[in-house]
């Protein structure tokens, strides 16, 4: 990744694009997707749309520090459809991101070079129709306190400008907090040095 903090992803799916190569008609589908679940829902969706087609590849990387990926031929002869598809993932070095290729056979065979070829530049025009953002790696933290620490605590949030993402202010106080991952090293050692007030770190889906 560009910064050890940071990744790339999309946020949105482009129009669909269309390649053509001897008669065989390539559409290109992206995802923002975080999960293997999300994944599932995109490719019943374009199955759905495409319910005629002959072949429904795809690639997707998932996670930030912890990479999953996975490159599908669906019936394409092995390693032409799924990885090419997976290498333009990682040439553009995005991730949380599902690339689907529907393929129409257009009555010529394109042999395994030409399969390759083809889905490779269906999903490299697919990724430049695509709006790539860069995001930070963030962690969250749960903070828990007292009412009457209130000022204190709201007052650091204040001077660092630190980002709230959920707070439960009654008698007994909860604050949840995203951090950038290289800057929370420092703000969880603020807190935890406070008498009366507790922070953890909180497992999230990134």
């Amino acid at each position: 990744m560009i910064e050890n903090d940071t990744y790339q992803t999309i946020t949105e799916s482009p129009e669909p694009t269309l390649f053509k190569e001897k008669n065989s008609k390539f559409f290109g589908y992206a995802f923002h997707v975080k999960t293997e679940d999300d994944v599932k829902d995109c490719l019943a969706e374009v199955k759905k749309e495409h319910h005629s087609a002959r072949h429904w590849c795809y690639a997707y990387q998932l996670g930030t520090e912890t990479i999953s990926y996975r490159a599908n031929d669906d019936g394409e002869p092995s390693n032409s459809a799924g990885m090419p598809i997976y290498g333009q993932i990682q040439s553009f070095d995005v991730t949380n991101i599902l690339i689907i290729v529907v393929r129409y056979f257009g009555g010529v065979k394109l042999g395994v070079g030409g399969l390759i070829s083809s889905y490779r530049t269906s999903a490299q025009l697919t990724l430049e129709a695509s709006k790539i953002v860069k995001k930070t790696i963030n962690i969250d933290y749960l903070i828990t306190f007292d009412y009457k620490n209130m000022n204190t605590v709201m007052r650091i949030i204040k001077e660092k400008r630190l980002n709230i993402t959920n707070q439960k202010l009654e008698m007994n106080c909860q604050i949840t907090i995203s951090i950038r991952k290289k800057e929370a090293g420092a703000i969880f050692e603020i807190f935890n040095n406070l008498y009366e007030i507790e922070i953890k770190e909180m497992e999230v889906d990134k």
